[in-house]
């Protein structure tokens, strides 16, 4: 671990305005990113006596190796910078608001040709717009019974086009439950209008549809057509079914998220209520642990720059009241920043007495339990999490804390589509998003020992080159300048994030899938690339066994241990990812086409001859002419084609059907 003070500023060097300031690792990553409104009082605060503080702040200073600082012009400018700058870098010591479950939300892909009704969960995605979020059950039951009033297009893209293709709808269109924009039952403009309708309800709008029902069903009794004035009857019923589904709790008319939270010395839990019309429309919960020595302004602040940083990407709706048990302290540059971001004013107000206070006090009540819920399931993960690393890094002695291990593993069958793979753990988490897959070819697929020298050779032998370009970059005369402008950049575009590095950054802990064979390869590859500060473990499968490079005995940890636990689950998960990997390899090996061996001819221009002639018989049939009708296919593509089906004095290769080698099943009809 870095002595904070071998990184430390000079305090004359630091300025006095407001600002962004970012801490990095060894390894250049941003481990931390914070704002204030001087920068030189608050970067003394972490350097002038670094063992009073938190546990967690204290762990950051002493794992970062520099700290490097950007003046901006106001407080406005700073919380904005700092937004951009956690979003792009994720600094692993900053409070991170995530949910404490996946929660369904009630989507409409307004992008679409054919807007869809869908229950998304997970990532928001641009063009959509989003309702809840709900509960499972409940939001099934409310998109059954408005796609009776709304017949909005709910089906996905494949029963969409197989419907278009053929001229009929799908069940939905039969049953009154879609409209039916496949085949032509109703215009693009009028199916868009009814999604418009659908998505104007679900955002607190129910009683102009419901008043304009009734009189549509007094007309329908005027005119003595009973069998319509019955159905609308239905849909009003249907209608306000749903919307008395949620409580009243607010005047009518109020739009408001209410936040309320509860903390300890180590974690806080959050929850809020999202009130659109006076009705509860959703709830959310996070859980979050807490990194410095952060008071309730300062969580409000931070809650608030994430969770509508989110909203306003994915074109969320912002209410026009944020009530919050605490004030933050930059309260007038936040409101001004989200009142930007919803295109209308907002207020952040702290509810003191009435039917909102009585609503923040139910918030708390919730976030109390969520508290102690998360203590009785999770507590034990963290504690549990901590001691698996700490006791790996005491049976191996290695001399460093395990910050990120990297695990790769072989896969393939008979040296048959070898490929490789390599799974990344951060402070005991898997981080999906570093997973990397390695084909191997030539004569690194003869045997597994070879395969993993290339596969540690190719991954190390990138880091290095990174590694290499950004020295190269800090040396050259325009880098002050151009982080300049990055910065500006940051502060003009608040959505769009820097691209990311692939190998970048190097694990502490390399284990691999094998026994001794296999961790001398490995560590043989990095001697070979000068790489000296990285460890190979390796976890053979008989005994579950961790074997060091040049050793003649294993270290055998118990049973019981939470470090070998640790590191079975990272072996499964790097043998789980490379079999995936070899299956799909495998999968296209399997099918040899008649149209593989077609100069010119790829996949995209062999898919469009497919869709054109139906089989690779008719296309073997067909005239060159002919085939210029296909997508792609021009004049001498498609005179290569008939050459290779027709050969001449011998030329070309025998014309074969298409096979599937799995099942031997021939494919061409």
């Amino acid at each position: 671990m870095a002595d904070p003070a071998s990184y430390r500023p000079q305090t004359g060097e630091i300025p006095t305005n407001p600002g962004v300031y970012r801490f990095r690792d060894p390894h250049g990553r941003v481990i931390y990113v914070g704002k204030a409104k001087n920068l030189r009082s608050r970067l003394n605060s972490y350097f002038a006596n670094p063992a009073g503080l938190l546990p967690k702040t204290y762990a950051m200073v002493h794992t970062a190796s520099s700290v490097e600082w950007t003046v901006v012009g106001s407080e406005l400018e700073s919380l904005q910078l700092e937004y951009t700058w956690i979003k792009e870098f994720k600094p692993r010591f900053n409070v991170m608001f995530r949910d404490d479950k996946s929660y369904p939300y009630l989507a409409v892909t307004v992008a679409e040709k054919f807007p869809r009704v869908q229950v998304l969960r997970g990532e928001r995605k641009k063009g959509t717009r989003y309702f809840g979020p709900y509960t499972a059950g409940a939001i099934r039951d409310t998109m059954d019974t408005l796609l009776r009033v709304f017949p909005v297009r709910s089906c996905s893209a494949g029963v969409l086009k197989r419907a278009q293709a053929s001229g009929r709808p799908c069940l939905l269109g039969y049953i009154d439950k879609c409209s039916a924009p496949c085949v032509g039952r109703i215009s693009e403009e009028d199916h868009r209008a009814l999604a418009e309708d659908f998505c104007n309800f679900m955002g607190g709008e129910a009683k102009p549809f419901v008043t304009r029902l009734e009189k549509e069903m007094a007309a329908a009794v005027a005119e003595l057509d009973y069998e319509r004035a019955a159905r609308i009857r239905d849909d009003i019923v249907a209608l306000k079914k749903v919307f008395e589904r949620n409580a009243v709790v607010l005047a009518e008319g109020t739009d408001a998220d209410v936040f309320a939270l509860h903390e300890d010395e180590l974690e806080a839990a959050v929850q809020v209520f999202h009130v659109r019309g006076g009705r509860i429309r959703g709830q959310r919960g996070w859980v979050v642990e807490k990194v410095e020595d952060s008071t309730t302004p300062d969580l409000v602040e931070h809650l608030l720059q994430q969770v509508y940083g989110e909203e306003a990407e994915s074109q969320g709706r912002l209410p026009r009241e944020v009530l919050v048990p605490a004030e933050p302290s930059n309260a007038a540059e936040l409101a001004e920043w989200l009142g930007g971001l919803r295109g209308a004013r907002v207020d952040i107000r702290v509810p003191q007495r009435g039917d909102k206070a009585a609503l923040m006090s139910t918030v708390r009540d919730n976030a109390e339990h969520a508290l102690k819920l998360h203590k009785s399931r999770r507590a034990g993960d963290l504690t549990v999490r901590s001691q698996a690393l700490q006791e790996l890094q005491e049976a191996l002695e290695l001399p460093v804390a395990l910050m990120r291990i990297e695990c790769f593993d072989i896969s393939h069958v008979q040296g048959t589509n070898v490929v490789g793979s390599m799974v990344v753990v951060e402070d005991g988490l898997p981080k999906k998003s570093e997973y990397r897959k390695f084909s191997v070819t030539g004569a690194a697929a003869n045997d597994d020992t070879a395969a993993m020298h290339d596969v540690l050779t190719r991954r190390f032998r990138h880091y290095l080159q990174e590694k290499a370009e950004q020295a190269e970059a800090a040396r050259k005369p325009g880098h002050q300048a151009a982080l300049e402008a990055a910065v500006a950049v940051s502060l003009a575009d608040t959505t769009t994030p820097a691209p990311r590095s692939k190998f970048a950054y190097p694990p502490n802990l390399v284990v691999v899938d094998g026994g001794k064979p296999q961790v001398n390869a490995a560590a043989r590859a990095l001697a070979e690339l000068g790489i000296e500060d990285v460890y190979v473990v390796g976890l053979a499968k008989r005994l579950e066994e961790v074997w060091l490079p040049d050793s003649d005995f294993p270290v055998i940890l118990p049973r019981a241990s939470a470090g070998l636990y640790l590191l079975q689950r990272v072996r499964d998960e790097a043998h789980r990812f490379a079999i995936s990997f070899h299956r799909q390899k495998r999968g296209k090996a399997m099918t040899v086409s008649a149209l593989d061996g077609v100069p010119g001819l790829g996949d995209s221009k062999r898919k469009a001859l497919l869709a054109q002639f139906g089989s690779v018989k008719s296309i073997r049939a067909a005239t060159a002419d002919e085939l210029t009708v296909a997508k792609g296919i021009g004049p001498s593509l498609a005179e290569a084609i008939v050459r290779h089906f027709n050969p001449e004095d011998g030329a070309g290769v025998p014309a074969v059907p298409a096979i599937n080698m799995t099942t031997g099943e021939i494919l061409e009809t």
